[in-house]
Parts: structure tokens; sequence; C-alpha cells
């Protein structure tokens, strides 16, 4: 029995832009274009010519893509112009895509406050439009906007939209959940009742997430009839974002229900990019990962109960759904105060300390863990001071730089300038240095005594001048003068290499000092420096 097809359409460039926050740059729509292109999307919309320069020029440049069609957006033409002298269509036939999507609207509430026509007009509008492009030779698509609201208003009227594009020989209607409220079983029944008009093999869905139901709904889209979905990278997109490719691609590939009907263009080989695809547009954002998106997420193949990581090292179906290394993800196993035996062994193993089941520091180290937790500590997520912690139990981690006191001072000057200033007095091979340094604060000011001196470490310079923090969070952990504090530091390399340490004290200073001093540690550690005599 032949599989039917299903298409991919990708509208990360279009519709992902209009979150709030997000301005990409043509760099970054050259970047993210290539990833989805290598991952094997068939369709990247890429924005839309003539809205603002970075759009225009992006489809000015020549794209030579090996696997997915770039396509150009815009909207139906004006009321009172004709479809050649509209300058948004012109904008769309100078584009250099052979493939045009164009918004019309399918509500007639819509037609009337938002464009202030008559529905024979717009039903006009989208004839005309679609009639240009297709006798341009460009592949059409209507992109029904607000269309399922439109149904429910008024289902009559909704559908004469749809077939005034599909009747003047549009490829792709695409139903549009604009406002994201529809719920999947209203999305089964109205899809149904639109394939006794227009085949599901010209059907498309584009939802939104409003209701957190975008990607059932797309699921749902497809199971009654349609056959291309939309998204975008990490459901981006404004107010609660669109369905999300990151979730929606493995399912299709990896869920039986799904890969014994369907075939989609991406290959074995490419769903396991998917993790990286999802990673690279929040490196491009400047955004911390969402760790526990499905698939992809850093904690989407997380085990943290004793039980559950007996269980998953005996077998991983008991408590994984699919593979991770399927999507290109990795199994991880957390180290916390519910922690058991199985965790600390499974833990180290990945850290490549091969110990015995029944060698007693295992015990000492689960004693250690569950103590620390217990004053504040979290190795959930602090997977660098976590190994340095079973190193030094184990007896394999070597002294590297001691520092044996420091001094941070703030203080305001007379023209209302803060000032912080650090002394630290260090030990390298028995040699004690004293280095100082100022910063935005104490913290920077005591990171910027011991890193930005190390040429005077001598044999540790060249391990710890490509060494840089990228985040800092602090957290009270308790109320009163004697509050807890907490402090997490993301530390990176040259490398690309990322880890993260973690420091507890009643003090602030002093919980940013521990921090840092794991951070310097771990890079010293897993870069071979030599111990200090």
């Amino acid at each position: 029995m032949s599989k039917e097809r299903l298409y991919i359409f990708d509208t990360t460039l279009r519709d992902g832009a209009q979150t709030q926050g997000v301005d990409f740059s043509l760099d970054d729509k050259e970047k993210i274009a290539a990833a989805l292109d290598n991952l094997g999307v068939d369709y990247i919309e890429g924005g839309w010519p003539g809205a603002n320069p970075t759009d225009t020029e992006f489809f000015q440049k020549k794209h030579t893509f090996k696997n997915a069609k770039l396509t150009s957006f815009g909207m139906t033409k004006r009321t009172g112009r004709s479809a050649d002298n509209d300058p948004g269509l012109s904008a769309l036939m100078n584009s250099n895509t052979s493939s045009v999507c164009l918004v019309g609207k399918s509500w007639d509430f819509h037609v009337d406050v938002a464009l202030g026509i008559s529905n024979d007009e717009n039903l006009e509008n989208i004839i005309e439009s679609a009639k240009h492009f297709i006798k341009k030779k460009k592949e059409f698509m209507l992109d029904a906007e607000h269309f399922f609201d439109g149904y429910k208003a008024n289902s009559k009227y909704a559908i004469s939209c749809l077939k005034a594009a599909f009747n003047q020989g549009a490829r792709w209607i695409v139903l549009c959940d604009t406002n994201g409220g529809t719920l999947p079983h209203e999305i089964s029944y109205i899809v149904n009742d639109v394939l006794k008009h227009i085949p599901g093999k010209n059907l498309g869905i584009h939802a939104h997430n409003d209701t957190g139901n975008a990607v059932a709904n797309s699921l749902t889209a497809v199971l009654a009839g349609v056959r291309q979905v939309q998204g975008t990278i990490n459901g981006l997109g404004e107010r609660c974002g669109n369905a999300n490719l990151m979730s929606l691609i493995p399912t299709f590939f990896l869920k039986k229900d799904f890969f014994s009907k369907f075939e989609i263009n991406i290959k074995p080989n490419n769903i396991k990019n998917l993790t990286q695809c999802s990673r690279l547009l929040d490196e491009i954002l400047n955004r911390k990962p969402n760790k526990h998106l499905p698939y992809v997420g850093a904690a989407a193949f997380s085990h943290k109960g004793g039980l559950h990581v007996s269980a998953v090292q005996k077998n991983p179906k008991t408590y994984e759904h699919v593979d991770p290394k399927e999507v290109g993800n990795t199994r991880n196993i957390v180290v916390s105060d519910q922690a058991g035996k199985s965790n600390i062994i499974s833990r180290l193993k990945t850290i490549g300390i091969d110990i015995k089941e029944n060698d007693p520091k295992i015990k000492k180290l689960l004693d250690e863990v569950k103590d620390r937790e217990f004053i504040g500590y979290s190795y959930d997520g602090a997977d660098a001071s976590f190994e340095l912690l079973a190193r030094r139990i184990i007896g394999e981690i070597p002294r590297y730089i001691l520092i044996k006191e420091y001094d941070v001072s703030v203080k305001k000057s007379s023209s209302g300038k803060i000032i912080s200033t650090a002394k630290a007095q260090l030990e390298v091979d028995g040699e004690k240095i004293i280095c100082e340094g100022e910063g935005n604060g104490p913290v920077n000011a005591l990171d910027n005594a011991i890193r930005h001196n190390v040429d005077r470490l001598a044999k540790y310079s060249k391990y710890l001048k490509d060494l840089k923090l990228v985040d800092y969070k602090v957290r009270i952990l308790n109320t009163g003068t004697e509050a807890v504090t907490r402090v997490s530091i993301e530390s990176t390399d040259s490398k690309g290499k990322n880890w993260f340490t973690i420091g507890v004290s009643t003090n602030i200073i002093d919980a940013s000092f521990k921090a840092l001093v794991d951070s310097l540690d771990y890079k010293l550690f897993k870069d071979k420096a030599p111990a200090s005599r």
C-alpha cells in the first residue's frame, strides 16, 4: 500500500519573525534558511518582499536550495486596483521565487471590520490575485486567514473564499486558525466538511498555539485529510506561537499512526539534525533554550527518580517513548536529593568514570550529594560542579590555583558612580600572587581580579584566556537576615563547550566565589592542565 505524501512548510522567517523581541538580520535569515534546507523541509517562507528592507534584500539574493522551495508571502490585491497595478503583488512577482503564498480574509467579520469592503469585493480580490500569479506560472497558495472562526460564523462564505482561489488553479489552500482558539475536535469536523469541496491533496493547516493545541490541531488536520503542515522552529510566533515543527516532524517520522500512512521529504539521517536546528534558532536569538521542549529539549530524556533510572538502564523503553539519538538528542541522568545508587553509577559512566557497584565511594558520593542539596545545592543542571565533586571524592582532581583569601568592596563616588573592586591572593606552585580587578559589580570585579591577570599565572595562562562567563543567576532560597543564596554560573570557551557550576552560601559573594572557582577548576581539568606543585 503506497503512502501519501505530507509537505512541510516552515514559516519561521515570516510568521516567527512577528514574535515580540525577534528581529532577524539578513545573516540570521540566511543561516536559518540553510539549516531548514539541510533538514529537508519542502517550503521555506522567507518573508514579505517590500514589507521591510531586510526581507526585500533577502529575496533579491539568489538562493540555491537542495530540498526546499523558497516561498514569498504577501496579501491579496487591494480593492480599487487591478492585480497588474498592485505594488504589493509586483514586489512578490519580482521576488525570485517559484512559489507565492497570499493571505486572504475568509471571515466575513474581518472583511467588514479590517478591510472595510463587501464580501463580494473580497472574493474578487482573491480570484484576481490567484489568476495573476497562476498566469505567470507561479505555484500559488491561499493562506485563508481566520478560516476556522470564519467557518463557525458563516461557513458558506468561508468555503466560498477557499473555492475562489482553488477554482482558479491554486496548488494549496491553507486553513488558518489565526486566533488559535479552535480545538482538535472542531478541526476534525470542519476539515471533513471542507473535503466535500476541495481535495485533501490541496489542503494545508496553519495552527496557532493560543490554547496550547497547535501541534494537536495540526496532527488532527492531517488525520482528517490535509496534506501540507505549516509551523515554525520551536513554535516561534506572536502571542503564544505557532505549531512547533520540532514536535511535528519527529511525530510524522517516528509514530506508527503517521509513518505507516504518510511519508515526508526529510531523510532518516536528517531527522537527527532536529535538536541542532532547534538550538541554532535559540543561539541566533540569544535565548536560553527551553529544556522542556518535546523531542529536542535538554530535559526531554532526563531521568531523576532512582526507580526510573534503574529501569532505563535495563531497557530505555521503560521511560522513553523514542530513542533520543533518533532526533539528535541525548539521555541525561539527573543527580539530586532524589537520586539513588543507580543514578550515581549511570551519571559517573556518562562522564567517563568506571567504578564498581560495591565501591564504598559511591555511597559516600550519594550521601554528599544529598547533604549538599539539603543546604541548598542543586546538581540538576550543574553538570560541571557535580563532576568536580565526584572526582574529588574519588581522588582524580589535582590542585590547580589555590585562592587563599579575597577582598571585595563597593563604593559610591561623589559623582554618583558605583565602583566595585576586588583583590585576591592566589598561590600557584607555592608562589603567592596578588591580583586586583574592577567590575560592574562585586562578582564581576572578583572574576576580573582572578582571570584578567592570567598572564601572571604562568602555566595556566593559555588555559584560561578563552574562558567566558555567559550567564549568572542568583536565587534566594529562604528569607530573613540569614537568607541562603544559590548562584549558578554558565561558562563557555572558544571550542563552544558550555558548562554549569553552582555555589551556595549565606553570603552572595561567597556563593558566587564558589561557583566561579568550580568553573575555573573544570576548565583546567577538561583541558588537562598540569597540577600545581
